[in-house]
């Protein structure tokens, strides 16, 4: 069995938080999938705020078990969770879907800029795929955004289209 890789406390800390953060941004991401379910017009948003969900889970179980196998205490700090009980629209439920996703990013290059400093190339390691799957999920966050701003646009000029001189819809 190899030896544990004792993390310095700047990396444990910096685990912890992010592991904290994952979980939260699950939580968020579970509320935004329950609240999909009642929109009729944009139903596939709820799968994949579900996804979302267990992904973001999931990755934070993974960050808690690397913390135990380095033999670091498992200490995470508590994030407020959303205010928001109602996200309204499906792009306002993604808007906020990347303002946590940019968060987390940045959670991410900070344990990289931590981690490089510290010469603890085990966290580089392990904690590069995620950098590289947080890219992917802003890029397409960022995508989905633009795509439904479009949407919304080619609606509304329907709509004044069809809008008769002197008549309101």
């Amino acid at each position: 069995m190899a030896a544990k890789q004792l993390l310095s406390d700047e990396c444990s800390i910096a685990v912890n938080h992010l592991a904290s953060y994952e979980l939260h941004v699950s939580d968020a991401y579970l509320s935004m999938a329950c609240n999909s379910t009642e929109d009729s017009v944009e139903p596939f948003l709820a799968d994949f705020f579900e996804d979302q969900a267990d992904m973001k889970r999931e990755n934070g179980k993974q960050f808690l078990k690397y913390l135990q196998e380095c033999g670091s205490k498992i200490c995470l700090p508590v994030i407020k969770r959303p205010e928001i009980d109602n996200w309204q629209t499906g792009i306002k439920a993604l808007e906020y879907g990347l303002e946590l996703e940019n968060q987390l990013t940045k959670l991410l290059v900070d344990l990289k800029t931590t981690a490089s400093s510290k010469k603890e190339y085990g966290v580089l390691n392990f904690f590069g795929k995620f950098l590289d799957e947080q890219n992917k999920n802003t890029n397409y966050l960022q995508f989905r955004i633009e795509c439904y701003k479009e949407l919304e646009n080619m609606n509304q000029e329907e709509k004044d289209l069809l809008k008769k001189p002197g008549e309101v819809l």
